[in-house]
């Protein structure tokens, strides 16, 4: 099913549905692809269903298919959740939250801090980001994006996390380079502070909830960097085939 055209279909994904589908997908489909009747393509619910569907009506602005087969696709084992603080520059955080969701992030929560930027945060923009990510990787599960957590709240919410790691650049307090501080073959939950850093007493309070400091090397990254080196470097350990 994955060589289908993949599309984002947040109803109900039973076989022998019919269904027409949101405009968008039906211009994509009928009048981008110059799919006709009778051809098939693949929805995905990003949360782990994918169905293979058969166009049944397609007209320039609307096209209906039945679905034949689902499928539930296991959710890898292995996690990571981010907290980010987000920048005032809009392009770099949707960049972002692009190649996130291309390396797999489970989750991804804004963080607020003492030095986070205030930015009105384009929830229903940034959610077609994810989509689009998703389905250009191929991949079944959407990442959660989350309201803005304080780091008190987040570090209670995700206290069953089996690793927790805090990124940060402050001279003297302890802090291991990211291959020895992420081990394989654990779900883990790592923040990257805002520009300015996270303050030490934030670096206090995350480490009294059993979060471990964590060295990115010698270069001061921007956030988005940061949290991709990040990523990258779990995807790697966990995941490569």
């Amino acid at each position: 099913m994955a060589s289908l055209a993949q599309f984002y279909f947040e109803g109900e994904l039973a076989e022998g549905v019919v269904t027409p589908l949101d405009e968008q997908a039906a211009r994509h489909i009928v009048q981008v692809l110059r799919r006709q009747p009778g051809d098939r393509v693949l929805l995905c619910d990003g949360r782990g269903r994918a169905a293979e569907a058969v166009i049944t009506e397609a007209g320039k602005k609307k096209c209906t298919v039945q679905i034949h087969s689902v499928a539930l696709h296991k959710e890898p084992a292995l996690l990571l959740h981010m907290g980010v603080a987000f920048t005032k520059n809009a392009s770099r955080n949707e960049w972002l939250l692009e190649k996130a969701t291309e390396l797999g992030v489970r989750s991804i929560i804004p963080l607020s801090t003492a030095r986070t930027e205030k930015e009105h945060l384009r929830y229903d923009r940034w959610k077609n980001i994810l989509v689009s990510a998703m389905l250009q990787s191929q991949q079944y599960y959407l990442p959660e994006l989350t309201q803005p957590l304080p780091l008190a709240t987040l570090a209670a919410t995700y206290a069953g996390v089996e690793q927790k790691l805090l990124a940060h650049c402050i001279a003297g307090k302890k802090k291991a380079p990211l291959p020895v501080a992420l081990q394989p073959g654990k779900s883990a939950l790592l923040l990257i502070g805002p520009e300015g850093d996270f303050t030490e007493e934030e670096v206090l309070l995350c480490e009294g909830h059993g979060f471990a400091g964590v060295s990115l090397g010698g270069q001061r990254l921007r956030t988005e960097t940061a949290a991709m080196a990040a990523c990258a470097y779990f995807n790697m350990i966990n995941h490569a085939e």
